[in-house]
């Protein structure tokens, strides 16, 4: 991504510029130091330029945060998308593929997963993150509805089956991303004992 988005603007792209800008800012800074001044002045903008797009800071990083859901999104079903469809274990195969997107995004773009789901900076009410987050949600659901069903089972007689896997998933996620920012061993031997436990958790569902 760019560092230096271009200051000559014209209708519909200030506020694509401005969300790259906060993401390298988000990167750099981090959350807590993350600032509409910084970012106004990566983008090469006034320090007020943000403000009709965003309206404040929350705004801003509120906005940012969808776009990560939107990614996550991508990469789960990306992952999953990736199954062999002649898998012996297909549908269990496929939400361990899930898993494992979870996890490389989480890894691969740890500033953003954490904005996402651990930021007391964002507005999680509002409308479109909401959604956002609902639709990644409801990717895990329909693959955990996929295994379910195999005996028979639907999700609504099973209350604990999604939200297990969830948080399997999620304390995995978190806890590669945490290793790799801290600069801990990031090898495949890890990456397969993450993978084992995902499919521990699928045939435990």
């Amino acid at each position: 991504m760019n560092s230096k988005p271009s200051k000559s603007y014209h209708h519909g792209n200030l506020r694509q510029a401005l969300l790259e800008a906060a993401e390298l800012e988000l990167i750099e800074k981090g959350v807590e130091k993350f600032s509409l001044r910084g970012v106004a002045k990566r983008a090469g903008v006034s320090h007020a330029a943000p403000a009709p797009h965003f309206g404040d800071v929350t705004g801003l990083l509120s906005a940012l945060a969808g776009i990560s859901f939107q990614r996550f999104a991508h990469a789960m079903q990306s992952s999953s998308d990736a199954v062999d469809d002649q898998h012996p274990e297909k549908a269990k195969a496929k939400l361990v593929g899930i898993g494992m997107g979870y996890i490389k995004y989480a890894s691969e773009h740890s500033d953003m997963f954490d904005l996402q789901f651990s930021s007391d900076r964002i507005d999680p009410s509002k409308a479109l993150l909401e959604t956002l987050s609902s639709n990644s949600y409801q990717i895990l659901e329909d693959h955990v509805q996929a295994v379910l069903e195999l005996d028979n089972r639907q999700l609504k007689d099973n209350p604990d089956a999604a939200p297990m896997v969830w948080a399997t998933t999620h304390g995995l996620a978190s806890l590669f991303a945490r290793r790799k920012r801290n600069g801990g061993p990031q090898g495949q031997e890890l990456q397969d004992a993450y993978e084992r436990i995902l499919w521990r958790t699928a045939n435990a569902i």
